[in-house]
């Protein structure tokens, strides 16, 4: 039996819609902000250096998605409040770099006390 541990990605009451979507390449951890490889649809993690569409924020992935052998599908948030702190971004991005394109997303993210 697995046993839920809380770790305060979601933060407050904003419906949070999810999608399946397509993991490229990479062990990526709950939470990473995903853009889309524009050439093949695929996800990886979103870098705002980056020149292959995946530097446009589009997701924040739902769950751990290993995919070092290959394609995964995973699950992700396409809406919701998330806790700044426990989102994983690509490069040297942070919170700051996303946060204006994230909100025409409705991902919000969010200094959680």
């Amino acid at each position: 039996m697995e046993t839920f541990t809380p770790d305060k990605l979601l933060a407050g009451d904003y419906p949070a819609v999810t999608d399946i979507v397509v993991i490229d390449t990479g062990a990526l951890v709950r939470g990473t902000l995903l853009g889309k490889i524009t050439a093949t649809g695929k996800y990886i993690k979103c870098d705002s250096a980056a020149v292959d569409g995946s530097q446009a924020p589009l997701a924040i992935l739902a769950e751990d998605a290993d995919a070092t052998a290959g394609d995964v599908n995973a699950t992700v948030y396409l809406s919701g409040a998330f806790n700044q702190d426990a989102v994983t971004f690509g490069g040297a991005d942070t919170a700051a770099t996303h946060r204006a394109a994230l909100r025409d997303l409705n991902i919000y993210l969010k200094a959680v006390a």
